[in-house]
C-alpha cells in the first residue's frame, strides 16, 4: 500500500500551470514544510523536512484559489518517483506527494493569528454560539430558542 499523510505549513504559494490540449488541465505544485518529531538538533531548534506535492485538476484548482505561504495544510496522496535528464546530461531523481486530498489544518482565525494577515478580520459569525461555550466534555451547548427542526439530528 502506498499512502501518504502529512501536516505541515506552506512554504510559498503553489505554482499552476496549466496542460496544453484540448482540455486544459491545472497542475499544482507546493512544498510542505512538515516538522519531525523527536529531540530535534542538540540545540533544541525543530527540524522540518520539505516535502515536494503535485496536486491535479479540482484539487490544483483548489490550490490556485484558497492555498498561500504559510497555509497549515493536511495532505493524503501517494508517493510517486521518476527521473529526468537535465540540461547538462545528469540523471536527476524526483519524489514527490501525489495529493489525492487537501484539507486546511486551522481556522482562518488561527491562520491570521499566526502569520499576521491571512485571513484579514475574520469574525465569528453572530448567529452561532462562540466556541468558549464548550462544556467539560468537549461539547458544545446548543442555546435556548434554537428550534428542534433546524437541528440536524432527532
Amino acid at each position: 500500500m502506498n499512502k501518504v499523510i502529512l501536516m505541515g505549513r506552506l512554504t510559498r504559494d503553489p505554482d499552476i500551470r496549466y496542460t496544453q490540449g484540448e482540455r486544459q488541465m491545472a497542475i499544482a505544485r507546493y512544498t510542505l514544510a512538515v516538522d519531525r518529531r523527536g529531540r530535534g538538533s542538540n540545540n533544541g531548534e525543530s527540524t522540518a523536512d520539505f516535502i515536494q506535492c503535485v496536486a491535479f485538476d479540482r484539487s490544483a484548482e483548489f490550490a490556485e484559489k484558497y492555498l498561500h505561504q504559510g497555509t497549515k495544510l493536511v495532505v493524503t496522496g501517494r508517493i510517486q518517483t521518476g527521473s529526468y535528464t537535465n540540461k547538462d546530461g545528469q540523471r536527476v531523481y524526483t519524489t514527490d506527494v501525489v495529493v489525492e486530498d487537501q484539507e486546511f489544518a486551522e481556522s482562518k482565525a488561527a491562520a491570521s493569528e499566526h502569520s499576521g494577515n491571512f485571513g484579514g478580520g475574520y469574525q465569528q459569525p453572530s448567529s452561532r454560539p462562540t466556541p468558549s461555550s464548550a462544556v467539560s466534555d468537549g461539547f458544545m451547548n446548543i442555546p435556548d430558542g434554537v428550534e428542534d427542526e433546524g437541528l440536524p439530528f432527532n
